[in-house]
Order: structure tokens, then sequence, then C-alpha cells
């Protein structure tokens, strides 16, 4: 399994696109699963980072951390 996390824009057919640090087509090949960029795990990474951030103000000022935030 392949979890592409990398976030990339170039050039392509005149238009940017956004692409991912492996190489899609040839990690498909030998990966049992792959994810997409875009449309893969960025959703995920967002929610993390915003849970972290909660976390460490929480935790910063003293204050008590919301139940089930984090695992």
């Amino acid at each position: 399994t392949v979890i592409d996390v990398g976030i990339n824009r170039i050039e392509r057919d005149g238009k940017t696109v956004l692409v991912g640090d492996v190489d899609f087509d040839s990690a498909v090949k030998a990966a049992g699963a792959i994810t997409p960029v875009p449309g893969g795990v960025g959703p995920m990474t967002i929610a993390c980072l915003l849970a972290n951030t909660l976390t460490a103000c929480c935790r910063a000022n003293g204050l008590m951390e919301p139940e089930g935030l984090t695992a």
C-alpha cells in the first residue's frame, strides 16, 4: 500500500495540475493499493492538524481537552 501525502503543482498541457510525490503510473503496478492525488488523504491530514492544534492550545492554556478528539 502506498499512501501519497505529497502535493505539487505542475504544468501539463498548458494547465496547472496537482500531483503527488509518488510516480502513480509506476507505483500502481507494484502496489496493492495507492491513494490518488488529489482526492486522497488531504481531508484526513487537515482534520488531524486541526485536532492537534486544538490539543496544543488546550495544553498551553491549562484547559481540559475535549473527550474523543484524539485516539
